[in-house]
């Protein structure tokens, strides 16, 4: 079937390497919409969506744009504009994929007009950026969207840039051919409905028999890494009414929020299943400890390193770049505050679970983050700061066994068929 991609550009000075993008995208026998972001003057060959088109939906004029010094205030109302003209093709059905190429200006400016686009539209950056560390995550953020290093700057169309152009072509013309997009997520056509799990590798054993259990219920789960990116990502896709309840076995991006650590997920993370009322379990799992490898940052007199003085705490250290510092009883405490802040506008049902023999693979009874006394500081101080309305069990259980997933799976099945009753 044939499908429309969306080629984003800077038609002044990339319009020969779009024609070809173009060219090749036909000879698939797929539509293209070449839509124009460029500031700099008159398109080399013609746009679908021109330029002076997207500046007035973002609510500028052309011209006085290309006369701002602000490069930055201009690239932001061409990107709100081209925002609008895209979800505009999404609303008439005239999306199925969108494209891109460039350098920093060029990555920035169409990685944020795809960030806009729900999960499932097939998304391709071809960047000469992709590779560099301080930037790549903040092109595809919390999105699908797919980059390819380019290694050469995308400039003519030597044999090079050519090879790259093809390749990612065939990405993007492989992906929409594929199908799917955001109607095949919708709830309506899903058989199942969807329940979100946060998860990483100290609470392993405890998600792989909540998956197991829940599947066996007819539930399909959607596991989510809860390394900051992931569950921010889960966080946007509640909020989309992907799913019906979520598991938040791992909601550490709050703490790490909080204290400064590497798996930061946002402000706005443990809000959205309250905001939108599905049933939710949590479980402290994560908050034991801080993430703050690499291990050199110790040694360079690190600010978080210093401030909190890690180098005196217990520490997880597998290898160079991974370091888990122990929390303390202070900062439990004030994790124990933000999480009791957050859950106390939910909408929904809420449980919270306590696991008292240990939180993760790393603080049971042996292991080097085992410290139980600090762990009570949070208990305590959650119970002080939760409404009462929202119930704490505590259970003389390790996160990481069977007989806790299954309590887990149990309370949270209560909740759901609960709230699927009303």
């Amino acid at each position: 079937m044939q499908k429309t991609i969306v080629i984003v550009s800077t038609l002044d000075t990339k319009g020969q390497e779009a024609a070809f993008l173009k060219a090749l995208i036909l000879e698939r026998g797929h539509q293209v919409i070449l839509l124009d972001t460029n500031t700099g003057g008159e398109a080399s060959i013609p746009p679908d969506i021109s330029a002076e088109q997207v500046a007035k939906a973002g609510g500028g004029e052309i011209e006085e744009i290309r006369k701002m010094k602000d490069t930055g205030k201009a690239s932001s109302i061409m990107i709100e504009g081209a925002i609008k003209k895209v979800k505009n093709l999404l609303e008439k059905g005239e999306l199925d994929g969108i494209l891109s190429f460039g350098g920093a200006s060029n990555t920035a400016i169409a990685t944020s007009i795809m960030k806009s686009l729900p999960f499932g539209i097939p998304k391709v950056m071809l960047s000469s950026m992709a590779a560099v560390p301080a930037y790549a995550g903040g092109y595809f953020g919390t999105k699908d969207i797919a980059i390819i290093h380019s290694v050469v700057d995308i400039a003519g169309l030597n044999p090079l840039v050519k090879d790259v152009l093809n390749r990612a072509v065939g990405a993007i013309c492989g992906m929409v051919e594929m199908g799917g997009g955001p109607t095949s997520l919708s709830r309506t056509a899903q058989k199942k409905d969807l329940i979100a799990l946060t998860e990483f590798k100290f609470s392993e054993e405890c998600c792989f028999h909540i998956r197991h259990l829940l599947e066996k219920k007819g539930v399909e789960v959607i596991p989510f890494h809860a390394q900051g990116a992931g569950d921010r990502a889960m966080e946007e896709l509640i909020g989309d009414g992907l799913f019906q309840g979520v598991m938040d076995i791992v909601p550490a991006g709050v703490g790490e929020e909080l204290l400064g650590g590497n798996r930061a997920a946002g402000p706005k993370r443990l809000e959205k299943a309250g905001e939108m009322g599905i049933p939710q379990i949590i479980t402290p799992c994560g908050f034991d400890m801080l993430s703050c490898g690499p291990l050199e940052r110790g040694d360079r007199g690190d600010p978080l390193w210093v401030s909190r003085g890690i180098k005196k705490r217990r520490l997880f250290i597998p290898d160079a770049f991974r370091v888990q510092a122990r929390t303390t009883s202070q900062e439990l405490r004030e994790i124990a505050g933000e999480v009791a802040r957050k859950l106390n506008g939910s909408k929904g049902p809420v449980i919270f679970l306590i696991p008292l023999r240990g939180w993760s693979s790393l603080d049971r009874e042996g292991m080097p983050l085992h410290d139980p006394e600090a762990d009570r500081a949070f208990v305590d101080e959650l119970k002080r700061h939760l409404n009462p309305r929202i119930t704490i069990i505590e259970l003389d259980l390790h996160l990481n066994t069977r007989e806790f997933a299954e309590e887990a799976v149990n309370r949270f099945l209560s909740l759901y068929e609960a709230k699927r009753s009303l």
